[in-house]
């Protein structure tokens, strides 16, 4: 008789090997849903200048605003998780929401854009932190073999974000966007059926957290409580529908969410340990240092997929490719390659107790950026008379990038879960994602910044305004790079034993 297996945080957390199994299966769910997230972000402002015929300036600035609203709802994703829903009562709940959200946009895209957006970011929102925070919970709290998961965690993300970056505009722009769209649904779906077939092996991870009686005893969420989130988050569509076509509106959101989350954070710290406080400030700087990063890093929605769009060629090693689709997935092909070999080397170096520290790590993704940003400047040394230049170099530049990346975003998923106290595991988590709202909105208005001279430019003009702008970025991230390296020992006295 085949004995029934139980799954408990113990077992789970003892695991042999580099992996536990169940980062296998958040992995798979993870791909899925990154494949409709990426697909969908790759199409975004390409769709809004070519179909909505916005000017460039004013795609950026939406394009920002969109993805600010996305991060930003991870916020109160991760409270709601962490408070009512549970992990995994989010992740289906944003699953549904994402799946109606695109197949609102397969029936027309055009006419009702903005309606399957909006259902996009609020479901994006109980999803994307939710699923990071499980990963955390598979391990112990200093287990050295985290920052590894993550790493592989992340090759996941991108596994997706390559097949959907590339996919899904190629479809819109050479068959159909009803089509494009209609593909991120799909596999949405499938996201959330591989979660729901291997949710049981995740012992406790993810259940709904239990509430306290009048006489101090656990006892169970009422329904209503859980009821009345799905419906509230249905009621604020309209409200994200307003904010998000206005991008006036969505400055206004973005100076009122950042501090009044502040306000929650030192309220909740003010219950914490000086020790525990310690930890959550060295949080607070990585999450202020990553805003800085996303805002560059995040033109490639944006700046960078007008750049393609309009000034490079379609030659990538002598093979013919679409450059719009290269700008959504070359980075995600040179991670799903690096990040695991970057795991292990993480390892080794652990292994041998060289491995630099995770602030360290950030300084060198603040370094890689500077350098990959230099690059997409060189472009301009490789152009012909008509403004086209080269998308090797275009690549190359990616292919820099990536190594920023893995050095800073991975880590920073990671060490969210090591600096936070249990009680704000998603808390923490989707303060890590307001912050990449906040770099997604810079990024518009340094993308708009860029695209003003543009509108009634030649491509030659668009290549110089473009890549004197990268100019500027890599400068500024050498400075940030270089204050973090500086800075590092004062936040390892903040981090205490983590590492």
């Amino acid at each position: 008789m085949e004995v029934k297996q139980e799954y408990t945080l113990e077992s789970i957390q003892n695991f042999e090997g580099k992996y536990p199994k169940q980062l296998w299966y958040l992995f798979f769910s993870e791909m899925w849903e990154r494949f409709c997230f990426y697909g969908m972000r790759g199409m975004l402002t390409y769709f809004m200048v070519t179909q909505l015929m916005m000017s460039e300036t004013i795609a950026n600035l939406q394009y920002g605003a969109t993805q600010a609203f996305v991060y930003a709802f991870t916020f109160v994703g991760g409270l709601f998780a962490d408070k009512l829903l549970g992990f995994r009562r989010s992740l289906f709940w944003g699953g549904i929401l994402m799946i109606t959200g695109s197949c609102i946009l397969a029936i027309d895209p055009k006419e009702f854009f903005f309606l399957g957006i909006s259902f996009t970011i609020i479901g994006t929102g109980f999803f994307k932190p939710n699923i990071s925070t499980m990963v955390g919970s598979l391990y112990k709290t200093n287990d050295p073999r985290r920052d590894a998961g993550f790493s592989l965690f992340y090759s996941g993300i991108n596994i997706g974000a390559l097949f959907g970056g590339y996919a899904c505009i190629y479809l819109g722009k050479n068959h159909s966007w009803n089509l494009a769209f209609g593909l991120a649904a799909i596999v949405m779906t499938i996201s959330l059926i591989t979660f729901i077939f291997t949710q049981k092996k995740m012992g406790p991870i993810g259940l709904m957290p239990k509430t306290k009686d009048k006489e101090g005893n656990e006892v169970e969420q009422k329904k209503s409580n859980q009821y009345m989130v799905y419906i509230g988050s249905l009621l604020v569509i309209p409200i994200i529908m307003l904010l998000v076509s206005k991008t006036e509106y969505s400055a206004y959101f973005m100076y009122i969410i950042g501090p009044l989350t502040l306000i929650y954070l030192f309220y909740e710290m003010s219950k914490c340990t000086a020790q525990e406080r310690k930890k959550l400030y060295a949080a607070l700087l990585f999450i202020i240092f990553s805003i800085i990063f996303w805002a560059f890093f995040e033109q490639s929605g944006g700046s960078l997929s007008l750049f393609a769009a309009n000034n490079l060629d379609s030659s990538l090693l002598g093979v013919t490719v679409d450059a719009n689709g290269v700008n959504n997935a070359a980075n995600s092909l040179f991670v799903i390659v690096f990040a695991p070999i970057l795991g292990i080397i993480w390892l080794a170096m652990s292994k041998k107790k060289i491995e630099p520290n995770t602030i360290i790590k950030f300084g060198f993704g603040f370094l890689f950026l500077s350098l990959a940003f230099y690059i997409f400047y060189a472009t301009k040394l490789f152009s012909d008379a008509n403004g086209v230049t080269s998308l090797d170099v275009f690549t190359l530049a990616y292919f820099v990038m990536t190594f920023g990346e893995l050095c800073l975003s991975p880590i920073g998923l990671s060490i969210m879960t090591k600096l936070s106290t249990k009680n704000l595991q998603g808390v923490m988590m989707g303060m890590w994602f307001l912050a990449s709202a906040y770099g997604q909105y810079v990024a518009g208005v340094l993308g708009a910044g860029m695209a003003k001279a543009n509108e009634t430019a030649t491509k030659m003009e668009k290549l110089t305004t473009y890549t004197d702008g990268y100019l500027k970025l890599a400068i500024y991230a050498l400075i940030a790079g270089i204050i973090v390296i500086l800075i590092s020992p004062l936040m390892r006295k903040l981090m205490g034993e983590v590492k």
